[in-house]
Protein backbone atom coordinates (compact mmCIF):
# COMPACT_ATOMS: atom_id res chain seq x y z
CA UNK A 1 0.00 0.00 0.00
CA UNK A 2 2.50 2.22 0.88
CA UNK A 3 4.17 1.49 -2.54
CA UNK A 4 1.13 2.42 -3.97
CA UNK A 5 0.39 5.36 -2.39
CA UNK A 6 3.79 7.20 -3.61
CA UNK A 7 3.75 6.17 -6.81
CA UNK A 8 0.06 8.53 -6.97
CA UNK A 9 1.99 10.62 -5.31
CA UNK A 10 4.82 10.68 -7.85
CA UNK A 11 2.07 10.61 -10.78
CA UNK A 12 -0.15 13.42 -9.08
CA UNK A 13 3.19 15.64 -9.00
CA UNK A 14 3.59 15.08 -12.38
CA UNK A 15 0.27 16.25 -13.58
CA UNK A 16 0.73 19.15 -11.51
CA UNK A 17 4.19 20.18 -12.42
CA UNK A 18 2.54 19.49 -16.16
CA UNK A 19 -0.73 21.59 -15.83
CA UNK A 20 1.58 24.67 -14.54
CA UNK A 21 4.07 24.30 -17.63
CA UNK A 22 1.15 24.15 -20.01
CA UNK A 23 -0.94 27.70 -17.96
CA UNK A 24 2.52 29.44 -18.50
CA UNK A 25 3.18 28.25 -22.42
CA UNK A 26 -1.00 29.85 -22.91
CA UNK A 27 0.02 33.07 -21.66
CA UNK A 28 2.64 33.59 -23.76
CA UNK A 29 5.64 31.41 -21.93
CA UNK A 30 7.31 31.18 -18.89
CA UNK A 31 9.08 34.22 -17.71
CA UNK A 32 12.37 32.44 -19.10
CA UNK A 33 10.72 31.87 -22.35
CA UNK A 34 8.40 35.38 -22.41
CA UNK A 35 11.62 37.40 -23.75
CA UNK A 36 12.45 40.00 -26.35
CA UNK A 37 10.67 39.54 -30.02
CA UNK A 38 7.64 37.13 -27.94
CA UNK A 39 4.12 37.21 -28.91
CA UNK A 40 4.28 39.14 -25.66
CA UNK A 41 6.05 42.13 -26.79
CA UNK A 42 3.72 45.15 -27.11
CA UNK A 43 4.69 48.01 -29.10
CA UNK A 44 3.69 51.43 -28.41
CA UNK A 45 2.56 53.79 -31.57
CA UNK A 46 2.54 57.53 -30.96
CA UNK A 47 0.47 59.31 -34.55
CA UNK A 48 0.37 62.93 -34.81
CA UNK A 49 -3.03 63.45 -35.85
CA UNK A 50 -6.19 61.81 -37.73
CA UNK A 51 -6.42 64.89 -39.57
CA UNK A 52 -4.61 64.00 -42.28
CA UNK A 53 -4.98 60.10 -44.19
CA UNK A 54 -1.38 59.79 -44.58
CA UNK A 55 -1.21 58.87 -40.71
CA UNK A 56 -3.95 57.06 -40.75
CA UNK A 57 -2.26 54.47 -43.01
CA UNK A 58 1.04 55.02 -41.32
CA UNK A 59 -1.01 53.10 -38.02
CA UNK A 60 -3.29 51.13 -39.53
CA UNK A 61 -0.16 49.60 -41.80
CA UNK A 62 2.14 49.37 -38.74
CA UNK A 63 -0.18 47.79 -36.80
CA UNK A 64 -1.20 44.98 -39.37
CA UNK A 65 1.98 44.37 -39.56
CA UNK A 66 3.09 43.81 -36.45
CA UNK A 67 0.43 41.89 -35.89
CA UNK A 68 1.42 39.54 -38.27
CA UNK A 69 4.91 39.02 -36.64
CA UNK A 70 2.87 38.40 -33.28
CA UNK A 71 3.45 41.41 -31.22
CA UNK A 72 0.54 43.30 -29.70
CA UNK A 73 0.45 46.99 -30.29
CA UNK A 74 -1.16 50.49 -28.81
CA UNK A 75 -2.02 52.79 -31.47
CA UNK A 76 -2.56 56.89 -29.87
CA UNK A 77 -2.79 59.93 -32.00
CA UNK A 78 -2.28 63.06 -30.51
CA UNK A 79 -4.58 64.91 -32.71
CA UNK A 80 -1.80 67.75 -33.17
CA UNK A 81 -1.85 68.32 -29.36
CA UNK A 82 1.45 68.63 -28.14
CA UNK A 83 0.86 67.92 -24.47
CA UNK A 84 -2.13 64.99 -25.41
CA UNK A 85 0.74 63.60 -27.12
CA UNK A 86 3.13 63.55 -24.37
CA UNK A 87 0.74 62.19 -21.91
CA UNK A 88 -0.26 58.92 -24.04
CA UNK A 89 3.75 58.12 -24.89
CA UNK A 90 4.13 58.12 -20.64
CA UNK A 91 0.98 55.69 -20.48
CA UNK A 92 2.54 53.46 -23.01
CA UNK A 93 6.10 53.63 -21.14
CA UNK A 94 4.07 52.83 -17.60
CA UNK A 95 1.92 49.89 -19.08
CA UNK A 96 5.37 48.57 -20.00
CA UNK A 97 5.80 48.47 -24.19
CA UNK A 98 8.52 47.29 -25.43
CA UNK A 99 9.36 49.51 -28.15
CA UNK A 100 7.89 52.75 -28.80
CA UNK A 101 7.34 54.12 -32.31
CA UNK A 102 6.72 57.84 -32.44
CA UNK A 103 5.64 60.42 -35.01
CA UNK A 104 6.20 63.42 -32.92
CA UNK A 105 3.44 66.59 -33.13
CA UNK A 106 6.39 68.84 -31.57
CA UNK A 107 10.20 66.65 -31.48
CA UNK A 108 11.92 68.92 -29.61
CA UNK A 109 8.83 67.97 -26.67
CA UNK A 110 9.93 64.10 -25.66
CA UNK A 111 13.70 64.51 -23.60
CA UNK A 112 12.13 63.81 -20.20
CA UNK A 113 9.73 61.20 -21.51
CA UNK A 114 11.82 59.71 -23.26
CA UNK A 115 14.50 59.40 -20.75
CA UNK A 116 11.80 57.22 -18.89
CA UNK A 117 11.44 55.00 -21.95
CA UNK A 118 15.26 54.83 -21.34
CA UNK A 119 15.21 54.00 -17.59
CA UNK A 120 13.16 51.01 -18.12
CA UNK A 121 15.42 49.78 -21.46
CA UNK A 122 12.55 50.53 -23.90
CA UNK A 123 13.29 51.03 -27.22
CA UNK A 124 12.87 54.49 -29.31
CA UNK A 125 12.06 54.33 -33.17
CA UNK A 126 11.52 57.68 -34.48
CA UNK A 127 9.44 57.87 -37.40
CA UNK A 128 9.52 59.82 -40.16
CA UNK A 129 9.75 63.27 -37.73
CA UNK A 130 13.06 62.84 -35.97
CA UNK A 131 12.85 63.19 -31.88
CA UNK A 132 15.26 66.09 -31.45
CA UNK A 133 17.22 67.08 -28.35
CA UNK A 134 17.82 63.95 -27.07
CA UNK A 135 20.53 60.55 -26.80
CA UNK A 136 17.57 58.51 -26.28
CA UNK A 137 16.34 57.56 -29.77
CA UNK A 138 17.76 54.30 -31.16
CA UNK A 139 16.62 54.91 -34.71
CA UNK A 140 15.28 56.58 -37.63
CA UNK A 141 12.97 55.76 -39.93
CA UNK A 142 11.57 58.26 -43.07
CA UNK A 143 12.17 59.44 -46.56
CA UNK A 144 15.10 61.56 -48.23
CA UNK A 145 13.58 64.59 -46.96
CA UNK A 146 15.77 66.52 -49.07
CA UNK A 147 14.87 64.88 -52.09
CA UNK A 148 11.10 65.86 -51.44
CA UNK A 149 12.13 69.09 -51.94
CA UNK A 150 14.62 68.46 -54.53
CA UNK A 151 11.56 66.93 -56.41
CA UNK A 152 9.38 69.91 -55.98
CA UNK A 153 11.43 72.54 -56.60
CA UNK A 154 12.54 71.02 -59.99
CA UNK A 155 9.24 70.00 -60.94
CA UNK A 156 8.88 73.80 -60.97
CA UNK A 157 11.70 74.40 -62.84
CA UNK A 158 10.57 72.09 -65.67
CA UNK A 159 7.02 73.15 -66.00
CA UNK A 160 8.21 76.57 -66.33
CA UNK A 161 10.70 75.71 -68.99
CA UNK A 162 13.37 77.10 -66.95
CA UNK A 163 15.45 73.80 -66.37
CA UNK A 164 15.38 72.88 -70.24
CA UNK A 165 16.32 77.02 -71.02
CA UNK A 166 13.17 76.88 -73.02
CA UNK A 167 12.65 79.63 -71.41
CA UNK A 168 14.46 82.50 -69.46
CA UNK A 169 11.41 84.32 -67.43
CA UNK A 170 11.24 85.82 -64.88
CA UNK A 171 8.50 83.74 -63.55
CA UNK A 172 6.88 84.98 -60.28
CA UNK A 173 6.97 82.09 -57.30
CA UNK A 174 5.82 81.94 -54.03
CA UNK A 175 6.93 79.70 -51.28
CA UNK A 176 5.93 78.07 -48.46
CA UNK A 177 7.02 75.42 -45.61
CA UNK A 178 5.70 72.92 -43.29
CA UNK A 179 5.59 73.43 -39.64
CA UNK A 180 8.21 74.81 -37.86
CA UNK A 181 8.40 72.04 -34.61
CA UNK A 182 8.77 69.66 -37.49
CA UNK A 183 12.57 68.67 -38.03
CA UNK A 184 11.32 67.41 -41.72
CA UNK A 185 10.11 70.90 -42.64
CA UNK A 186 14.12 72.64 -42.66
CA UNK A 187 15.59 69.23 -45.04
CA UNK A 188 12.00 69.65 -47.66
CA UNK A 189 12.89 73.30 -47.75
CA UNK A 190 16.94 73.34 -47.83
CA UNK A 191 16.67 70.94 -50.57
CA UNK A 192 13.90 73.59 -52.34
CA UNK A 193 16.19 76.44 -52.35
CA UNK A 194 19.48 74.52 -52.97
CA UNK A 195 17.52 73.72 -56.65
CA UNK A 196 15.84 77.60 -56.68
CA UNK A 197 19.05 79.19 -55.65
CA UNK A 198 20.75 79.82 -59.27
CA UNK A 199 17.44 80.50 -60.84
CA UNK A 200 16.84 83.31 -57.96
CA UNK A 201 20.22 84.74 -58.52
CA UNK A 202 19.70 85.39 -61.91
CA UNK A 203 16.38 86.69 -61.73
CA UNK A 204 14.73 84.31 -63.27
CA UNK A 205 12.56 83.38 -60.44
CA UNK A 206 11.59 86.57 -58.34
CA UNK A 207 9.64 85.76 -54.83
CA UNK A 208 7.42 89.07 -55.62
CA UNK A 209 6.61 88.98 -51.36
CA UNK A 210 10.53 89.35 -50.54
CA UNK A 211 9.70 85.74 -48.00
CA UNK A 212 12.73 84.01 -48.81
CA UNK A 213 14.02 82.27 -45.10
CA UNK A 214 12.47 79.78 -43.88
CA UNK A 215 11.40 81.36 -40.91
CA UNK A 216 9.18 83.82 -43.27
CA UNK A 217 7.34 80.50 -44.76
CA UNK A 218 6.69 77.85 -42.18
CA UNK A 219 3.36 76.73 -41.70
CA UNK A 220 2.24 75.91 -38.10
CA UNK A 221 0.56 72.11 -38.02
CA UNK A 222 1.14 71.90 -41.66
CA UNK A 223 -2.12 73.28 -41.59
CA UNK A 224 -3.70 74.32 -44.74
CA UNK A 225 -6.16 77.07 -43.39
CA UNK A 226 -3.20 78.62 -41.95
CA UNK A 227 -1.76 78.29 -45.57
CA UNK A 228 -4.65 80.24 -47.21
CA UNK A 229 -4.68 82.95 -44.91
CA UNK A 230 -1.37 83.73 -45.89
CA UNK A 231 -1.54 83.38 -49.89
CA UNK A 232 -4.67 85.73 -49.49
CA UNK A 233 -2.73 88.17 -47.94
CA UNK A 234 0.72 87.30 -50.62
CA UNK A 235 -1.81 87.95 -53.47
CA UNK A 236 -3.23 90.95 -52.27
CA UNK A 237 -0.12 92.77 -50.81
CA UNK A 238 1.93 91.58 -54.01
CA UNK A 239 0.19 90.51 -57.19
CA UNK A 240 -2.44 93.38 -57.85
CA UNK A 241 -0.77 93.75 -61.02
CA UNK A 242 1.15 90.16 -62.03
CA UNK A 243 0.39 86.64 -61.56
CA UNK A 244 2.02 84.32 -59.46
CA UNK A 245 3.16 81.57 -61.98
CA UNK A 246 4.17 78.84 -59.24
CA UNK A 247 4.04 78.18 -55.76
CA UNK A 248 6.48 75.71 -53.71
CA UNK A 249 3.77 73.72 -51.44
CA UNK A 250 5.34 71.14 -49.43
CA UNK A 251 1.91 69.07 -48.64
CA UNK A 252 -0.94 68.42 -49.81
CA UNK A 253 -3.23 69.84 -46.99
CA UNK A 254 -1.31 73.21 -47.25
CA UNK A 255 -1.38 72.86 -51.35
CA UNK A 256 -5.50 72.54 -50.73
CA UNK A 257 -5.44 75.97 -48.59
CA UNK A 258 -2.99 77.32 -51.32
CA UNK A 259 -5.39 76.91 -54.14
CA UNK A 260 -8.62 77.99 -52.05
CA UNK A 261 -7.11 81.52 -51.81
CA UNK A 262 -6.08 81.09 -55.37
CA UNK A 263 -9.72 80.38 -56.94
CA UNK A 264 -10.96 83.27 -54.58
CA UNK A 265 -8.27 85.34 -56.24
CA UNK A 266 -9.85 84.58 -59.75
CA UNK A 267 -7.67 82.24 -60.33
CA UNK A 268 -8.80 78.93 -62.05
CA UNK A 269 -9.74 79.97 -65.49
CA UNK A 270 -8.87 80.38 -69.65
CA UNK A 271 -8.12 83.67 -68.92
CA UNK A 272 -6.48 83.23 -65.31
CA UNK A 273 -5.44 79.92 -65.55
CA UNK A 274 -3.84 78.08 -61.93
CA UNK A 275 -0.17 78.25 -61.34
CA UNK A 276 1.67 75.11 -60.71
CA UNK A 277 0.98 74.28 -57.40
CA UNK A 278 3.35 71.33 -55.46
CA UNK A 279 2.48 68.68 -52.55
CA UNK A 280 3.46 65.93 -50.84
CA UNK A 281 1.77 63.15 -49.92
CA UNK A 282 -0.82 62.27 -52.77
CA UNK A 283 -3.89 62.26 -50.33
CA UNK A 284 -7.07 61.15 -52.54
CA UNK A 285 -8.31 64.76 -52.33
CA UNK A 286 -5.26 66.30 -53.45
CA UNK A 287 -4.98 63.52 -56.44
CA UNK A 288 -8.23 63.93 -57.48
CA UNK A 289 -7.08 67.86 -57.88
CA UNK A 290 -4.16 66.91 -60.14
CA UNK A 291 -6.66 65.10 -62.25
CA UNK A 292 -9.14 68.30 -62.26
CA UNK A 293 -6.04 70.28 -63.06
CA UNK A 294 -5.54 72.55 -60.08
CA UNK A 295 -3.44 71.23 -58.06
CA UNK A 296 -0.10 70.20 -60.54
CA UNK A 297 1.73 68.06 -58.43
CA UNK A 298 2.66 65.71 -55.72
CA UNK A 299 5.16 63.32 -53.93
CA UNK A 300 3.88 59.69 -53.38
CA UNK A 301 5.54 58.41 -50.64
CA UNK A 302 4.65 54.78 -49.60
CA UNK A 303 3.73 54.53 -45.93
CA UNK A 304 2.99 50.83 -46.50
CA UNK A 305 6.65 50.75 -47.14
CA UNK A 306 7.54 53.19 -44.29
CA UNK A 307 5.83 50.97 -42.11
CA UNK A 308 7.30 47.70 -42.92
CA UNK A 309 11.09 49.30 -42.41
CA UNK A 310 9.91 50.32 -38.74
CA UNK A 311 8.34 46.90 -37.83
CA UNK A 312 11.79 45.18 -38.94
CA UNK A 313 13.30 48.04 -36.83
CA UNK A 314 11.68 47.36 -33.75
CA UNK A 315 11.74 43.19 -34.33
CA UNK A 316 15.51 43.10 -35.17
CA UNK A 317 15.91 45.24 -31.69
CA UNK A 318 13.81 42.43 -29.66
CA UNK A 319 15.33 39.71 -31.48
CA UNK A 320 18.97 41.09 -30.66
CA UNK A 321 19.58 42.08 -34.08
CA UNK A 322 21.09 45.33 -35.84
CA UNK A 323 18.44 47.11 -37.80
CA UNK A 324 19.20 47.86 -41.80
CA UNK A 325 20.26 51.20 -42.06
CA UNK A 326 21.73 53.29 -45.36
CA UNK A 327 22.45 56.67 -43.34
CA UNK A 328 24.58 57.18 -40.13
CA UNK A 329 25.70 60.34 -41.03
CA UNK A 330 22.90 62.88 -42.12
CA UNK A 331 20.09 62.77 -39.26
CA UNK A 332 21.48 64.83 -36.35
CA UNK A 333 19.16 65.82 -33.80
CA UNK A 334 21.08 67.89 -31.50
CA UNK A 335 21.95 65.43 -29.27
CA UNK A 336 23.70 62.17 -31.80
CA UNK A 337 23.38 61.78 -35.06
CA UNK A 338 20.66 59.09 -35.32
CA UNK A 339 21.58 55.98 -37.49
CA UNK A 340 18.17 55.89 -40.25
CA UNK A 341 17.17 54.61 -43.04
CA UNK A 342 15.67 56.74 -45.64
CA UNK A 343 13.09 55.40 -48.46
CA UNK A 344 12.55 57.37 -51.88
CA UNK A 345 10.07 59.85 -53.06
CA UNK A 346 8.64 60.05 -55.99
CA UNK A 347 7.22 62.88 -58.40
CA UNK A 348 3.82 62.14 -58.95
CA UNK A 349 1.50 63.89 -61.58
CA UNK A 350 -1.36 63.64 -64.56
CA UNK A 351 1.18 61.91 -66.15
CA UNK A 352 1.98 58.88 -64.06
CA UNK A 353 -0.84 58.71 -61.07
CA UNK A 354 -2.38 55.39 -62.49
CA UNK A 355 1.08 53.88 -62.62
CA UNK A 356 2.26 54.77 -59.15
CA UNK A 357 -0.59 55.40 -56.96
CA UNK A 358 -3.52 53.09 -58.82
CA UNK A 359 -1.63 50.03 -60.42
CA UNK A 360 0.50 49.93 -57.00
CA UNK A 361 -3.40 49.30 -55.10
CA UNK A 362 -1.78 52.46 -52.90
CA UNK A 363 -5.25 54.41 -53.85
CA UNK A 364 -8.51 53.19 -55.22
CA UNK A 365 -9.53 53.98 -58.63
CA UNK A 366 -12.86 54.00 -56.88
CA UNK A 367 -11.71 56.87 -54.58
CA UNK A 368 -11.15 58.98 -57.34
CA UNK A 369 -14.39 59.80 -59.17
Amino acid sequence: MRTRHLALTVVATSLVLSLAACGQSSEGGSKQEEKKGSAGSTIGIAMPTKSSERWIADGNNMVAQFKKLGYKTDLQYGEDDVAQQVSQVENMITKGVDVLVIAAVDGKAFSDVLQQAADKNIKVISYDRLLLGTKNVDYYASFDNEKVGVLQATYILDKLGLKDGAKKGPFNVELFAGSPDDNNTRYVFDGAMKTFKPYIDKKQLVVRSGQTRLDQVTTLRWDGGTAQKRMDDLLTKAYSSQDVDAVLSPYDGISIGILSALKSDGYGTSAKPYPVVTGQDAEVASVKSIIAGQQTQTIYKDTRALAKQAVQMADAMLNDKKPEVNDTKTYNNEAKIVPSFLLDPVSVDTSNYQAVLVDSGYIKASDLK
